[in-house]
């Protein structure tokens, strides 16, 4: 199948020509398939940058969604991490379940709710604050 070609003249520099003449001095190559090669590839990666432009800010909002959906793992896991510490620490040494004990449990419950309440309200002024080793808690390593 024979394909149409345009001829072109260009001119090289002479480092640039020497290094073209020593690449089509291989057998099976030639200049025309050396520099037809080159053009592709560097189209290819201007195409690139294309799709970047195209696709990069639905990207990057993806990537702060994912953000944001870390962060808000994060804080579940410092939750959950401060309630099963909170829930350990302070009702060690507790009698068996009865009236007083439930009441006081719910007491904690709430406060504990309210403290988490309070550190969600702050989250974004806060980045990076462990909740878990948090001195407001009046919890001891």
């Amino acid at each position: 199948m024979q394909t149409s070609k345009t001829r072109h003249q260009f001119y090289l520099p002479d480092e640039l020509s020497a290094k073209l003449d020593a690449m089509a001095a291989q057998p099976g190559s030639s200049k025309t398939a050396i520099l037809t090669d080159a053009l592709t590839a560097w189209f290819d990666r201007r195409a690139g940058h294309e799709l970047d432009q195209r696709f990069g800010t639905r990207l990057d909002r993806q990537n702060r969604i994912a953000d944001r959906t870390e962060q808000k793992l994060d804080f579940l896991t410092e939750a959950l991490g401060l309630f099963v510490r909170y829930q350990l620490t302070l009702t060690a040494h507790q009698p068996a379940f009865d009236a007083e004990t439930n009441r006081l449990g719910r007491l904690r419950y709430d406060e504990f709710m309210k403290r988490v309440g309070r550190m969600l309200a702050r989250e974004a002024s806060t980045q990076g604050l462990s909740i878990v080793n948090s001195p407001e808690m009046g919890i001891d390593k």
